[in-house]
């Protein structure tokens, strides 16, 4: 499979749409089950109050996994991307009700490299506070 996004048609400063993806106290037990991270913070919350933070917290790696996802839904192709990195910048806080918490990432073509790849640059949300800093992918497209 290759990236359905064509290197032709995008350009330099060329705006990728926000996508919301939600998080439930759910998805969260499902991932430590995937990953292996059981840690208390990400499942309990009287543990994680008692050790000073506001309600239990998304994984860090939870969160940078719907970033990645945002990519790899754009290009088309997960294989597309090349390198992939971000800093975490801030919690994703998800309570225990109906609604959870909602991750917003959006992009922006920032450069046209040789051999038909881009940088993309990205931005996390959750609420007023960007969770994931300095959020890069280069993506190989067709």
């Amino acid at each position: 499979m290759s990236a359905a996004v064509r290197y032709d048609e995008v350009e330099a400063g060329q705006e990728i749409p926000a996508v919301d993806y939600n998080v439930r106290r759910l998805n969260l037990v499902m991932y430590a089950g995937a990953s292996g991270d059981f840690n208390q913070i990400h499942w309990n919350e009287r543990f994680a109050k008692m050790v000073g933070l506001p309600d239990v917290i998304a994984h860090g790696m939870f969160t940078m996994a719907q970033a990645g996802r945002f990519v790899t839904d754009w290009a088309g192709d997960p294989g597309a991307v090349v390198d992939f990195g971000v800093r975490f910048s801030s919690m994703v806080v998800v309570p225990d009700d109906d609604q959870g918490a909602t991750v917003t990432v959006s992009g922006v073509v920032e450069e046209k490299l040789e051999d038909k790849k881009v940088i993309i640059g990205l931005t996390a949300r959750s609420g007023d506070a960007r969770v994931l800093s300095k959020a890069r992918a280069v993506v190989q497209l067709t």
